[in-house]
């Protein structure tokens, strides 16, 4: 038995750790986890639309760039996996490896769906579409889409209040498209 009742345990206990690699090596140190040290992973990917070089684009990159969870011990495979090519280090708090809780990569399998770990983001708001505040003092009322730059976090919208109407800027986060 170890001297601290039981904290051996712990250590042969195989929880999620979240690894820090070097920038775009994501995928790669997840195939070498996968395929050479027999450990499961999780790289949640992320698909938005982009604008490159003025082109509209559905692109796929991390969702944490430069991170990806790893199930593993770290009496068994932490050196394995912190000597790993490409990887800089697992992440810590307090001095030792951070366990990452099971129900925040559920969350995140969840978000993804059946998308082999890929979290779709939804069609970008335009001009003229249809919204519900959904948070803030305005909660509940509709209104319409003014302007929308897909590089910012506000969206102007047109609110028709007592048979009237408001130009308000929103955040994104505070309306949802109705329909």
């Amino acid at each position: 038995m170890h001297r601290n009742g039981g904290s051996l345990f712990k250590f042969l206990s195989v929880h999620w750790y979240c690894i820090h690699t070097k920038p775009q090596r994501e995928a790669q140190i997840a195939a070498y986890c996968q395929n050479t040290l027999n450990l499961e992973t999780y790289y949640p990917r992320l698909r938005q639309h982009r604008t490159i070089r003025r082109v509209r684009r559905i692109v796929t990159g991390p969702l944490f760039p430069r991170y990806l969870f790893c199930r593993l011990s770290l009496t068994t495979s932490y050196r394995a996996v912190r000597y790993a090519p490409d990887v800089l280090d697992l992440v810590h708090a307090g001095g030792r490896p951070a366990e990452v809780q099971d129900t925040l990569i559920a969350e995140l399998k969840g978000w993804a769906g059946d998308a082999l770990d890929i979290i779709t983001l939804q069609k970008p708001l335009r001009s003229g579409d249809a919204v519900e505040v959904v948070d803030g003092p305005m909660r509940g009322l509709s209104a319409v889409i003014l302007h929308a730059d897909d590089e910012r976090d506000r969206v102007a919208v047109l609110l028709s209040i007592l048979n009237g109407s408001a130009q308000v800027h929103l955040s994104r986060s505070q309306v949802r498209r109705i329909g």
